[in-house]
């Protein structure tokens, strides 16, 4: 006869992602008294930060230096977002990224980011055709990007796509709350769940897609008291960006966060450094430095040629230009 099974409900409430491991071996010296090097980050590790209430870091990168930072600096997840569309492309909107542009950054962030757990924003488009597509490309992102879980903005009408993603293996990250690739049809970016009807679709979105299978999601300008009860409701993390301090978690845009974009700044946006003013400065010292003659210096900043050298490279080039007068 076979064997009945009994599993507890709260088992069958747990996300079916809440086990995964990353897909890349931790890290580990073979450095003779080295410094210890920090664990990968894994789904289940952020479910253990969420579970001791450990706040979660989260930090947009963009390329090899930007993910440098983030793996020295000891930040969980690395979000390759769609913002790069605007701070690092020039174009004046998320939804005119392309998959293959979003593939080009999230190798360049995975070359740097070896310990972060690494999170591609989905273009606008690559997801909302058919479940069918969205896999495909998600696939691209993970297979040709080196990204180990995509993230998709949307609420219950996604939910059918994040479940066939979640179902084949695909670690997803949900978006609720204001959507930027949205921004046309809500007539720009702003705040959402400021009324109670609108606040209950978030939190209905939020539990929709925690069912679908999303490992964690993402709660962007949306009321603090609102962003708390959905986390209080929630058994996945949730990061926050303008959603207040009771998130699991939170993420900044790196440009923002380190003042390098000089646009728009959001009410919930922190400057963490100014690098951006630092970095004007620099370019204006330097080109003081190169029309004044003072960089490079010859002898701190040059390199000699032996004295002899130079007289025979004298007579050398004389000759030469002598033969082809």
């Amino acid at each position: 006869m076979q064997r009945c099974i009994v599993v507890p409900r709260s088992q069958l409430l747990r996300p079916r992602l809440a086990r995964c491991m990353s897909v890349r071996p931790e890290l580990v010296s073979h450095i003779p008294n080295s410094p210890p090097v920090s664990k990968k980050m894994s789904i289940q590790r952020i479910y253990s930060l969420r579970a001791k209430r450990i706040p979660i870091t989260c930090l947009t990168a963009y390329d090899f230096p930007t993910a440098r930072q983030c793996e020295q600096n000891h930040i969980d997840i690395c979000l390759v977002g769609d913002s790069l569309a605007q701070v690092c492309l020039g174009y004046d909107s998320t939804t005119k990224l392309t998959l293959d542009e979003m593939i080009h950054h999230c190798r360049a962030v995975t070359r740097g980011a070896k310990t972060p757990f690494v999170v591609a924003d989905m273009p606008f488009g690559t997801y909302l055709s058919s479940p069918t597509d969205a896999v495909r490309n998600a696939v691209r992102l993970i297979q040709e990007g080196g990204a180990e879980g995509v993230k998709l903005e949307g609420g219950v009408e996604i939910a059918p796509t994040v479940k066939a993603m979640t179902s084949v293996g695909i670690p997803v990250m949900a978006h609720v709350g204001l959507l930027p690739q949205r921004h046309v049809s809500l007539s720009g970016y702003r705040i959402q769940g400021r009324d109670a009807r609108s606040a209950l679709s978030i939190l209905q979105a939020a539990q929709e897609l925690q069912g679908a299978g999303a490992w964690g999601i993402v709660l962007e300008a949306i009321p603090h008291p609102l962003a708390s009860h959905i986390t209080e409701n929630l058994q996945v993390p949730t990061i926050g960006i303008g959603a207040g301090p009771g998130c699991s978690g939170q993420v900044l845009v790196w440009d923002d966060a380190m003042g390098v974009w000089t646009g728009h700044q959001a009410k919930f946006v922190r400057r963490f450094e100014e690098l951006g003013s630092r970095a004007a400065e620099g370019v204006r010292a330097y080109v003081e430095a190169v029309r004044e003659r003072s960089f490079p210096d010859a002898k701190t900043e040059g390199y000699e040629m032996a004295q002899a050298e130079w007289e025979e490279y004298l007579k050398l080039s004389d000759l030469y230009s002598k033969r082809h007068e």
